[in-house]
């Protein structure tokens, strides 16, 4: 164990591995299914009202004020990423499958991390603050914007987002964040409180999340589906993905001669997707039969950005320190 919380693996993320191989496994069916179906469309809603409770308006507008910083965060976020999604999906689409193609895209769209984020950052030795904001308005941004492009996408594949997937992202996803920037006043404090209240509901709802994709992927005969050589060279894309994100990020901080505390935050902020707002959104917009192989993209990169992540910015803060 020590030796993995070395190179950036804890028990979070092999709990992650372990509730997908249950959905596959010992996937729920008939009232399990119901139930789980329930429990899971409650935990997200409660995970974004938690969001909305927890992001403060006031550290998003200061951190607004390093204009090229966060200009250059959101524009690798929502035009390099699809960009490069559109490119890997045309490369790598015709082994892949539809399901795990609409996954490249799908991922290709998503917010930057919070928590992740600003923790290599502040590891890196790097501008905390601006790293926050960067975060943050990412995924308040991501709420509206994610499943906007994620309909553009399908429209030119052919497809659509339905009236029902919308209304499910209004009442579970939008409806709540917003209810809980209208209850900060009152609630903000005791949510900044009880950290552990927060973190259970977050993790729990992925973990919920994940099981319940998997399942109704192992249900629908879907994994029998997809061959092999499909699921190695999807973790090829999503490498490829990682690995051109973070070499531009990097070469565009040395290109604009940034600060290096402005660098970190380009380049974790910049190069990382968040996973707890995306499976989310792709539970209320992809049917369940295909929505296991949908994310499996996502979990993928992931897990490998955590890992890379963690040791960059511990190489990062070696460099920072004099003599390190």
């Amino acid at each position: 164990m020590k030796f993995l919380k070395r190179i950036g693996v804890d028990g979070y993320m092999l709990l992650l591995v372990l509730t997908a191989a249950a959905g596959v496994v010992l996937p729920a069916r008939g009232l399990a299914a119901g139930v789980l179906g329930h429990a899971t469309f409650w935990a997200v809603t409660l995970l974004f009202f938690l969001y909305g409770a927890k992001l403060d308006p006031a550290a998003v507008r200061a951190g607004l004020l390093n204009l090229r910083l966060q200009t250059l965060t959101f524009l690798a976020t929502y035009l390099l990423f699809p960009v490069l999604g559109l490119g890997l999906a045309a490369a790598f689409g015709g082994v892949l499958g539809p399901a795990m193609t609409m996954g490249l895209l799908f991922l290709s769209v998503l917010p930057s991390t919070v928590q992740s984020s600003i923790a290599f950052t502040s590891m890196a030795g790097g501008n905390v603050p601006a790293a926050i904001c960067a975060a943050s308005l990412s995924n308040i941004v991501g709420v509206v914007l994610t499943p906007l492009l994620v309909a553009r996408i399908l429209h030119v594949d052919g497809g659509g987002v339905s009236l029902d997937a919308i209304e499910k992202i209004g009442v579970q996803i939008l409806l709540p964040f917003v209810a809980g920037q209208l209850l900060r006043p009152l609630i903000g404090g005791f949510v900044r409180r009880h950290r552990l209240l927060t973190m259970v509901v977050d993790r729990g709802s992925i973990l919920l999340i994940v099981y319940s994709a998997f399942s109704g992927s192992t249900n629908s005969g879907l994994w029998s589906q997809i061959p092999v050589p499909a699921m190695v060279l999807s973790l090829l894309a999503v490498s490829v993905f990682l690995a051109l994100a973070m070499a531009i990020m990097a070469g565009m901080g040395r290109l604009m001669r940034m600060p290096q505390a402005d660098q970190a935050v380009l380049f974790f902020c910049g190069s990382t997707k968040s996973l707890a707002s995306g499976l989310p959104i792709a539970s209320a917009i992809f049917p369940a039969a295909t929505v296991g192989a949908t994310v499996l993209p996502v979990m993928m990169y992931h897990m490998l950005q955590l890992l890379v992540c963690s040791v960059i910015a511990q190489r990062m803060a070696r460099r920072a320190v004099p003599g390190g």
